[in-house]
């Protein structure tokens, strides 16, 4: 048989270590349906493909089995429609800079007469002027590729740009005759030399100055948000918060930065201690405080450190700076490490024994919280955070979608906690649960949800997928009927208005069916649980369940308040 591109196509994706494929097809996919078959014939390496039936839950199983493994997965969508339905999930993967490379087949350009024309009504309506153009702003680099034998080029032109510093999804178009073009055989000298550019270093000067810094500080604060996507940084941050008696405050993070039991972590929002900071060290964070509730003082030295610390992609943030640094959080953090060592830091001995009676004060409360909602009549989060706490080991993982919280359950190993991304882009927990598991199938994998986040994840899909593939993780659902962000907003700017007089529940309210039976469906453990009491039971159950090797969900039935 002649070869055609898609083979090459597939061949490039595994050159570059691709180990799946995600797809979501449809009629441009012929040509990569006989790649596939060609290459199981041959015994040829590609990339496994993986049938997902929903294209957002596609594109955040790749974002988990990259946030596991850091190596760029695939993912192929049909046409614009496709690619439509998976742009929430892209919005996400890009706001977190997840190497990916996203390709959708193109409606084909010809009527008739070529390999590959159109043969299905649907082909006229699906062609669009400017496909790329709907996710343009959320990629780092997009391309239609246009001669057959321009694959492989295209694949590493793709890949070198999405793995480049600050690294982030690409795009790819497949016309369906671009992919069914008869192409030679290859010559087997594999892939091009293209050695991508290392993360960026900060300079010695600006390493030395931030030492100095820190080690005249008498109120110092590290705020974290990224970090700790390489786990590396998790550990080099514990070391020297440990020895620099240095608070750290992971806000809105996305991944395990310290544990909460470390008595330098002082909670997950800037708190009281922003405003008495001389020296605030912002650490790949895209928002480290709302300067409409609050900010640091004036005099305070103000540092942003991350490969894109300005965040070039967000239209306006207007965060002070005295010293901005391009550079990987790992290679700051070492070369702190080296800088500190033999500085005087006189007020190191004084601010460690202060962090850790509030440490300690912090730690009490909490536990005494989670003890008052042990005995309440509803379930709160505080309870279910410390429910978990029976079930999760070193080696599980977390993923949360709003409801996790260290602070009552606190996690102890690095790369055990993957959050969604700053842009709030819901329904991504549950499908990134599963390329999690993908990722890691020795680990019970637990994904904390919301129930509207639950119901955006496309349920039916996930749980298929889940079956299918056999990917059985714990997916808990902190269920209180109703949008809490939308209801917080709102009583946020009208705690005085006629909104607040319904307790802000207008366009809130989100009465919930019930989830457990869905996931029964698929041949998984499903139960209700509505009593505090009973919750602890229920989740050993279900953790039983799924290292036992099938998916569970327990349906936390929470009052409304939360």
């Amino acid at each position: 048989m002649t070869r055609i591109a898609a083979e090459d196509y597939l061949d490039a994706l595994a050159a570059h270590g691709i180990e799946h494929l995600f797809v979501n097809p449809g009629t441009d996919f012929p040509p990569i349906v006989e790649a596939f078959s060609r290459a199981a014939r041959t015994n040829r390496k590609v990339p496994r493909p993986m049938v997902v039936p929903h294209e957002g839950v596609a594109v955040a199983m790749a974002h988990g089995y990259t946030a596991v493994t850091g190596r760029p997965q695939a993912v192929m969508l049909h046409t614009n429609v496709g690619t439509a339905n998976a742009i929430n999930m892209l919005i996400n993967a890009s706001r977190d800079r997840v190497p990916m490379l996203l390709t959708s087949g193109r409606t084909p350009y010809t009527e008739s007469g070529a390999e590959g024309s159109r043969s299905f009504h649907i082909q006229w309506a699906q062609e669009m002027f400017d496909q790329a153009g709907m996710l343009r702003e959320l990629v780092k680099w997009d391309y239609e590729m246009r001669r057959g034998d321009q694959a492989a080029s295209a694949v590493d032109r793709a890949m070198e740009i999405a793995s480049a510093s600050p690294q982030g999804p690409v795009y790819l178009s497949l016309p369906r005759e671009v992919l069914s073009e008869s192409v030679p055989a290859p010559a087997g000298q594999g892939l091009d030399r293209r050695a991508g550019p290392r993360p960026p270093v900060a300079n010695t000067a600006d390493i030395d100055t931030l030492a100095d810094w820190i080690a005249e500080a008498r109120n110092p604060l590290v705020i974290t948000g990224l970090v700790g996507k390489d786990p590396r940084e998790s550990v080099v941050l514990t070391r020297l918060a440990e020895r620099y008696a240095l608070p750290i405050i992971p806000y809105h993070t996305r991944y395990f930065a310290l544990s909460a039991d470390h008595p330098m972590f002082q909670g997950s929002a800037p708190g009281s201690m922003l405003e008495d900071a001389d020296l605030v060290i912002v650490m790949e964070t895209d928002v480290p405080w709302l300067p409409s509730k609050q900010s640091p003082p004036s005099s305070a030295r103000i540092v942003q450190i991350g490969e894109d610390p300005l965040h070039a992609r967000l239209p306006m943030r207007s965060f002070p700076a005295d010293i901005t640094i391009v550079a990987s959080c790992l290679s700051v953090l070492e070369g702190l490490e080296t800088a500190l060592n033999g500085r005087s830091a006189p007020h190191v001995a004084e601010r460690d024994a202060s962090l850790r009676a509030r440490s300690q004060r912090l730690h009490e409360g909490w536990d005494r919280e989670a003890a008052q909602a042990g005995k309440a009549e509803t379930i709160t989060l505080p309870w279910l955070n410390r429910c978990l706490r029976e079930i999760i080991d070193a080696d599980t993982k977390v993923i949360s979608e709003y409801s996790f919280r260290q602070e009552y359950c606190p996690l102890n190993t690095p790369g055990s906690l993957f959050a969604v991304s700053s842009a709030g882009g819901l329904g991504w927990g549950l499908p990134a649960s599963l390329g999690v598991k993908l990722a890691s199938p020795g680990s019970l994998v637990l994904s904390v949800l919301g129930d509207g986040a639950y119901m955006f994840a496309n349920p039916t899909a996930c749980h298929y997928v889940s079956q299918m593939q056999n990917l059985p993780v714990l997916t808990i659902i902190f269920n209180n009927g109703l949008y809490g962000a939308v209801r917080h907003a709102t009583l946020d700017m009208y705690g005085h208005g006629l909104a607040a007089e319904a307790d802000g529940r207008l366009l809130a309210d989100l009465p919930a069916p019930a989830f457990e039976k869905i996931v029964s469906a698929h041949n998984g453990y499903g139960e209700r649980v509505d009593k505090p009491a009973d919750l602890p039971a229920a989740l050993q159950r279900a953790a039983a369940a799924v290292r036992a090797g099938t998916q569970a969900l327990v349906n936390v039935v929470c009052g409304t308040a939360n």
